[in-house]
């Protein structure tokens, strides 16, 4: 793939031996971005646990404080109701086993779907469709509920969800680049408490190995994550 010359001066300036503090990483992000669109500010952790034990899976959901600046569309299979209450709370595609044939035939036009604890009956047949795109409704994240205005509520307001993968690193959108300074480092501060909550009592040793942000089209600027813990501390 060729690279533009302002890709290949932006990643000439960072300094791969640096554990950059969070201030200095965004500054850094926002004063060198050079494209047209509002990027996305990602954050990547690297975990001291091993995912293929169950009792070291790490798989949570939090509520950031200024959201992701990103629109989410949300799925919601209820009937009766809980419909009602759903499309009054602002779910953009409400159904049962009309919206499961729907996706069934391709369609998967939203972000994050959400379920009444009744229509798992109607979501089974649909796992192998929407479980490896993270899109299966689950208990443990809050997608699975009787409390649907809730849970939609925090979904367009910001919630999400996270999961370590095979390699033991979580990786999340945290944002956008347009935000303000502190508006992505407090985004930052509570996505961390919600990954040090969700440590496992069977990780044994450092939990938190590696920590680092980028926005879409920069390089990623490793953080200097044991100040960044201190801080949490204070």
């Amino acid at each position: 793939m060729k690279r533009s010359k302002k890709f290949t001066e932006y990643h000439a300036k960072v300094d791969r031996s640096k554990r950059y503090s969070l201030d200095e990483a965004i500054a850094t992000l926002k004063e060198n971005s050079y494209v047209k669109f509002d990027e996305s500010v990602e954050i990547a952790i690297r975990l001291g646990v091993n995912p293929k034990h169950a009792d070291q899976m790490v798989r949570g959901t939090v509520s950031l404080p200024h959201g992701t600046g990103k629109k989410i569309r949300v799925a919601v299979f209820a009937q009766g109701e809980k419909a009602e209450e759903a499309k009054k709370a602002g779910a953009d595609i409400v159904g049962a086993e009309d919206l499961a044939e729907k996706i069934k035939g391709g369609f998967l036009d939203f972000d994050v779907t959400v379920a009444t604890p009744d229509m798992m009956r109607v979501l089974g047949p649909l796992g192998k469709l929407l479980g490896p795109r993270g899109l299966m409704p689950n208990p443990k994240t809050g997608t699975v509920t009787m409390d649907l205005a809730k849970a939609i509520n925090e979904l367009k307001a910001g919630r999400i969800e996270f999961r370590v993968d095979k390699q033991a690193n979580i990786a999340c959108s945290i944002g956008k680049l347009s935000f303000e300074a502190n508006q992505i480092s407090e985004n930052v501060y509570t996505f961390l408490k919600a990954i040090l909550a969700a440590k496992p009592n069977a990780a044994k040793g450092a939990y938190i190995l590696g920590f680092a942000i980028s926005a879409t089209m920069s390089p990623g600027f490793k953080l200097d994550h044991p100040q960044l813990l201190a801080e949490l501390k204070k």
